[in-house]
């Protein structure tokens, strides 16, 4: 029996395509809950390899892991933006009832989404030692760091055709099967970690080793179900991609842009906060690898509900494409109380299973209340900028994104990090995503209301 996708797909020209009837909230709710699992699957794994980590007892070793998350942070934005173009290139012709196309954009948008990925990583890869001299490592740190990076950094190729490839999938409504690959990228992870940290007592190296490993495991998990069940790929070519290439970059270009204004304000933060010795830097890493792990639904919330709204662009129906961004809101919103809530009353735990004290431990209890709390308008953020790529918009994205980490994040980190410690540094970084996420989300609106109905490739 073809699953409910295949139906949708196979139906008469005039049936809507997946998102373009029934109940928004109800899509987002399961696109945005089973595409969290998997980022949560993956998440968690590094929670858990931080966890190994700290128990070395080694705050240098800690505080390299915390450089080497900005930097591959600033890698991963980069496949995100790639996947973005190509999903809402996908969606849109899914949503206009064009399967031919579909295929032929995922096909195009995967093949040049592995050339410029390759190209980025070993861009990063030649500059791995002045990257993290950068973000304000030193000594036995920066050395570490450049170690774990030269191994993993190699590999985000493969984890960038993974996202892709989940991209395709959600464009397709197939959440359980993009949630899939992450899923499995994490146990291979999860089973490799203690096997190489520990049995082999190899630290820090079998921690890379295991991350190159999973990323490879996602690859392959994300485009078998492509081929097996939602027609595969083309035959690619050298015209189709030199017609495609103005489309994609079109998108992923702004795409990128918004996405590496994330990692390059992290980095900043980074900077400011490593004035306050290693300590600082490793509650930051600890509550670095605890955000996407506590708020991978908020964080899936932006990969899902694009498809959802560029099925609804390509269909015509812009009242429902309103209806999805304000349900997007209202998700937002409950995930994040929910979950700060939660945080408040094990923070105690929290701190003691990593064996946290001083500084450290004043960070982890810092980001369990307050900061999660301030999240929502990073969660509007993500909502406005998954509205905006899909309707034509991204460069509106880019400028909200680079406004919130820079001239919204650096100006506050600095004078509440001269009044109040290192802790004041996250505060500030927190702060002035109340203004840009209230901006992201006037922008969005005006632009919903001001854009006419996509035309067809």
């Amino acid at each position: 029996m073809p699953s409910d996708v295949e139906v949708v797909l196979a139906a008469p020209a005039g049936r809507p395509a997946k998102f373009v009837e029934g109940n928004l909230f109800r899509h987002i709710t399961v696109m945005s809950l089973t595409a969290s699992v998997g980022l949560m699957a993956v998440f968690s794994v590094d929670l858990v390899n931080m966890l190994f980590i700290s128990m070395l007892g080694r705050d240098e070793v800690t505080a390299a892991v915390g450089y080497a998350g900005v930097i591959l942070f600033f890698t991963t934005s980069f496949g995100i933006g790639l996947s973005i173009a190509v999903s809402a290139t996908v969606a849109r012709a899914l949503g206009a009832r064009d399967v031919a196309q579909a295929r032929e954009k995922a096909t195009n948008g995967l093949v040049l989404g592995i050339g410029f990925g390759v190209v980025f990583a070993a861009g990063v890869w030649l500059v791995l030692p002045g990257l993290v001299g950068l973000l304000g490592a030193t000594g036995e740190t920066a050395v570490l760091s450049v170690h774990y990076l030269r191994i993993v950094v190699p590999a985000q190729p493969f984890l960038m055709v993974g996202m892709i490839g989940g991209a395709i999938l959600r464009s397709h409504g197939d959440a359980r099967r993009a949630m899939m690959a992450t899923i499995w990228g994490a146990v291979v992870n999860a089973a490799l970690d203690p096997v190489l940290i520990f049995a082999l007592d190899l630290d820090l190296t079998g921690a890379a080793i295991a991350s190159v490993a999973s990323r490879v495991v996602i690859a392959a998990v994300a485009l078998l179900p492509i081929i097996r069940h939602h027609g595969g790929f083309d035959r690619p070519s050298a015209a189709g991609l030199m017609q495609d290439l103005p489309l994609i970059s079109g998108i992923a270009g702004p795409a990128i842009l918004t996405q590496l204004a994330t990692p390059i304000g992290q980095a900043f933060v980074t900077r400011i906060v490593a004035g306050f010795g290693e300590a600082a830097v490793a509650g930051m890493a600890i509550t670095g690898r605890m955000t996407p792990v506590a708020l991978g639904v908020v964080f899936a919330l932006s990969g899902a509900i694009g498809p959802i709204i560029g099925q609804n662009y390509g269909a015509g129906r812009m009242d429902r494409v309103r209806r999805a961004f304000l349900d997007g809101l209202v998700f937002t919103a409950l995930v994040i109380g929910g979950v700060t809530v939660l945080l408040f009353v094990l923070r105690a735990p929290i701190a003691d299973l990593f064996g946290a004290e001083g500084l450290t431990r004043e960070i982890i209890y810092l980001f369990c209340g307050p900061l999660c709390l301030l999240f929502f308008f990073n969660g509007a953020i993500f909502v406005a900028n998954a509205a905006c790529n899909n309707l034509g918009a991204p460069f509106q994205s880019t400028l909200v994104s680079w406004g919130r980490h820079t001239i919204g994040t650096v100006p506050f980190a600095l004078w509440l990090g001269g009044v109040w410690g290192a802790g004041g540094v996250l505060i500030g970084q927190a702060a002035g995503g109340v203004l840009f996420g209230t901006l992201a989300v006037w922008l969005a609106l005006r632009t919903i209301a001001r854009t006419h109905p996509a035309p067809r490739f």
